[in-house]
C-alpha cells in the first residue's frame, strides 16, 4: 500500500520531534531550584564528557565522578566525595546560594560539600567538554571568574587542559594522587607533583 504525501510529512516530523526531545534531555547544567539524583547524568555540551553518581567495582560505596561518555565501563577522571562517601549509590547533589556545592545522603545529611569564597547571586554547576566541573555565576562564563573549577583538585587522572603544580598567586598547588585502591578512590600510597624548586 502507498503512503500518502501527508503520511510521509506527518512521520518525518515526529521523527524530527523526538530527536529534539532527546537532546533536549542532556543537559550540562544544573542550578539552585534543580535537584540531581542518582541516577540523573551531567552530560558536556559536546558530548565528551558525563557527570553522575557511581560505584567502583564490587564496591557497596556511591561517589559523584566525572566519566568519558563515549568510552565503555566508566572510566572515571574525577572523583568529588573520594574520602567521603555514600554507603549507597542512592543521594542529592545540589548547588545551594551563595555558591556551595553539596552532595546529601538518602536522609539529607550533608556527607561532602565546597564553600566558595565568592558570593553567587545565581550560581550554576557546568560540565565543560574539556572534563573540567565549574561552579561558576550563571551569567558569566569568563574562565578568569569561576568559584570553582575541579581542575584545580584532581583526582589520579589529569586531562589536556588540566592545571598541574603550583599556583604562585594562590598558594594552592594541583597533584595527582593514586587511588587506594580500584573500588576506593580515597587517596592512595603515591602522589605526583611538579618540583618547584631549582631550574624547571
Amino acid at each position: 500500500m502507498k503512503k500518502s504525501t501527508k503520511d510521509m510529512s506527518f512521520i518525518i516530523v515526529l521523527l524530527f520531534l523526538l530527536s529534539i526531545s532527546k537532546i533536549s534531555t542532556a543537559i550540562d547544567t544544573i542550578n539552585t531550584t534543580q535537584i540531581f539524583r542518582d541516577g540523573d547524568t551531567l552530560v558536556s555540551y559536546g558530548g565528551v564528557f558525563e557527570l553522575g553518581f557511581f560505584s567502583p567495582g564490587n564496591s557497596r560505596n556511591g561517589y559523584v565522578g566525572i566519566w568519558y561518555k563515549k568510552i565503555p565501563g566508566n572510566t572515571v577522571v574525577w572523583v568529588a566525595n573520594k574520602e567521603t562517601p555514600l554507603t549507597s549509590v542512592s543521594g542529592i547533589l545540589k548547588v545551594i546560594e551563595p555558591g556551595v556545592l553539596a552532595i546529601l545522603n538518602n536522609t539529607n545529611n550533608i556527607v561532602w560539600f565546597l564553600n566558595t569564597s565568592t558570593v553567587a547571586q545565581n550560581p550554576i554547576l557546568q560540565l565543560l567538554d574539556s572534563g573540567n566541573l565549574v561552579l561558576r555565576e550563571a551569567r558569566d562564563d569568563n574562565l578568569e571568574n569561576f568559584l570553582w573549577q575541579s581542575f584545580e583538585y584532581l583526582s589520579d587522572t589529569t586531562l589536556p587542559s588540566t592545571k598541574f603544580g603550583l599556583n604562585y598567586v594562590t598558594g594552592k598547588e594541583s597533584f595527582l594522587s593514586s587511588w587506594k585502591t580500584n573500588e576506593d578512590p580515597s587517596p592512595g600510597n603515591f602522589t605526583f607533583h611538579l618540583d618547584t624548586t631549582g631550574y624547571p
